[in-house]
């Protein structure tokens, strides 16, 4: 299905360039689900042409205008769309029809259960049609309110919350949302929370405990703010490259997005990161330091990669937690990091959580070539060591369309090369 991509950087790494991000897609989808169960009264702007998004709002408009019926199974395909699928369970659960919510192979292999149980102790009728827990799922609706109080783990995945939360002050009763141990992903949960508030809905949030009466959504327009998952690659290649100077227009440096904590991160590389007139810019101008701590990453797993690679490839014993999502996210990211390690002689070693680099054979081919498996974030991490290895050969390189369709044409604004095979 996808072909390869050789990505090079010839002559002096004096890389000055000015990026425009797409829109978050973590705050589109949540936005288009906001905007269908608010039956329009809330208006969305910048829209990001991630594949993610373009499937979400595809199937959402397809649902506005061709209902299902109680006699007729519509089956609604997200592809590799995880964000999609987690969302869409609990849109569908109350949504008249009959669903069947399915996706790709490896979609099947992601769980699901979680959500889908706790769904169905507030009245949603959910099936499984193959293996209990996950995908496909058969879905009849509208769902018929049972109960106002539920729990759900908060270790797992912040989507399952998220889903929740969203549909919460559409049900009669509204919601009591109980999170049971650890909250993963946090900044994701406060950022779908932000949002609500920004079309009228209220909450409480006491311990673990969140609760959303039953309200209703208020005219307003969400405006969605650039990619701070894109802009982690960026960072990448600003530490990894001799001089380097990158701006990245209509950043907020106090964002919603739970990947913002990017600016402070790479700190430890050595990168700062100051505000413009028109968003932010990035630079090399300090010392690397602290990388002797622990890192932890449960707050923002979708930066993982970029910052292992970065490390692995400064030569970085550095630690890390806060990675037991990854491995199931598109791919098991953590295996798959482990594997594209080896070939500059890194080893990623996993023990009790902790997760520690051994750099002592570090070392860069004159080619090296990194599988995706169909991952996009595993693209875009291993992209830039095209700047300490003379030629780098990405498999699959349009996996990317899932989240930043235009990273490769960026690359070519910073100078690199980029010849499609």
């Amino acid at each position: 299905m996808y072909k390869n991509a050789i990505v090079s950087f010839k002559g002096a790494q004096n890389i000055k360039a000015e990026i425009g991000l797409t829109g978050s897609k973590s705050e589109c989808n949540r936005a288009l689900i906001i905007n269908s169960l608010s039956k329009n009264l809330v208006k969305v702007e910048n829209l990001s042409n991630a594949a993610d998004t373009v499937t979400l709002h595809s199937i959402l408009v397809d649902l506005s205008v061709n209902d299902a019926t109680k006699n007729e199974v519509k089956t609604v395909d997200v592809g590799p769309a995880g964000t999609a699928m987690r969302f869409l369970s609990a849109y569908l659960a109350a949504k008249n029809g009959n669903f069947l919510l399915t996706g790709t192979e490896r979609m099947k292999q992601r769980p699901i259960g979680i959500l889908a149980e706790a769904l169905k102790k507030i009245g949603a009728n959910i099936s499984y049609t193959e293996k209990e827990g996950f995908p496909p799922l058969a879905i009849k609706g509208p769902l018929q309110q049972s109960s106002a109080h539920i729990k759900i783990k908060g270790d797992i995945s912040s989507q399952y919350i998220s889903a929740l939360l969203m549909l919460a002050p559409t049900l009669p009763q509204g919601l009591v949302l109980e999170i049971e141990g650890e909250l993963t992903s946090k900044p994701y949960v406060e950022m779908t929370l932000a949002m609500l508030a920004e079309c009228g809905i209220s909450h409480t949030w006491n311990n673990n405990l969140i609760t959303i009466k039953h309200q209703s959504f208020k005219p307003s327009t969400l405006i969605i703010e650039p990619d701070w998952s894109a802009a982690s690659y960026w960072y990448s290649i600003v530490a990894l490259a001799k001089n380097a100077e990158i701006s990245l227009p209509y950043l907020r440096e106090r964002s919603l997005q739970g990947d913002s904590q990017i600016q402070s991160i790479m700190e430890i590389f050595g990168l700062s990161t100051s505000k413009t007139a028109h968003g932010i810019a990035l630079k090399k101008d300090q010392t690397i330091k602290n990388t002797d701590k622990v890192l932890d990453l449960k707050t923002c797993p979708d930066l993982a990669q970029t910052i292992v690679v970065v490390a692995a490839a400064l030569g970085l014993n550095m630690s890390f937690t806060g990675l037991e999502t990854l491995k199931i996210k598109e791919t098991d990211r953590v295996a798959a990091l482990q594997n594209e390690l080896a070939k500059i002689g890194v080893k990623l070693i996993e023990d009790h959580f902790i997760y520690t680099l051994d750099c002592s054979q570090l070392h860069f081919p004159q080619k090296v070539t990194f599988a995706t498996y169909e991952d996009h974030r595993m693209a875009m991490a291993f992209a830039p060591l095209a700047l300490l290895i003379e030629e780098v050969e990405i498999e699959e390189y349009h996996v990317v369309e899932k989240s930043y369709p235009y990273f490769w044409e960026d690359l070519k604004k910073a100078g690199f090369e980029v010849v499609n095979t």
